[in-house]
């Protein structure tokens, strides 16, 4: 198995979550949130953690519907994915991120005694989180298997 450092990222309108994993591990943890200005990403910011992390690799959230169509932001992450491969040569690896978010909050919730989270930003951070954990879950089955 190929010992990646990845990044996980789960866009949104305003924000982009980000999580930080390492393949060798299997593990996946919240890293920060970017905000995101006219709907367009900070370049800048996403090559610091890039270079700053020494990432090979990236797992995208791609939003499908509960019929897993795509929609809107099923679109705009893919181009972001694009993006993200073209800029900086990464490999990138999309997956379904179905209720993520919902899954995030939850999380937040049992660990900070059923508050709601005080920033929404922590959401994102954690549904990108799930996102990469749940890629890596998948490769170390596929390599067992």
């Amino acid at each position: 198995m190929p010992d990646h450092t990845l990044l996980g990222f789960d866009l949104g309108t305003h924000r982009i979550g980000v999580a930080i994993g390492q393949e060798i591990t299997g593990s996946a943890r919240p890293l920060t949130t970017i905000h995101r200005s006219n709907r367009n990403a900070d370049w800048q910011q996403i090559k610091g953690l890039i270079h700053e992390w020494g990432v090979t690799a990236a797992v995208v959230g791609i939003p499908l519907d509960m019929d897993g169509n795509e929609q809107e932001m099923s679109r705009l992450s893919r181009k972001f994915s694009n993006q993200l491969r073209g800029r900086f040569n990464l490999t990138v690896y999309e997956i379904d991120e179905r209720l993520t978010s919902v899954e995030a909050e939850s999380i937040i919730r049992s660990n900070s005694g059923n508050r709601r989270p005080t920033e929404e930003r922590d959401i994102d951070a954690v549904a990108a989180t799930q996102i990469l954990q749940s890629w890596l879950n998948n490769q170390n089955r596929d390599e067992y298997n």
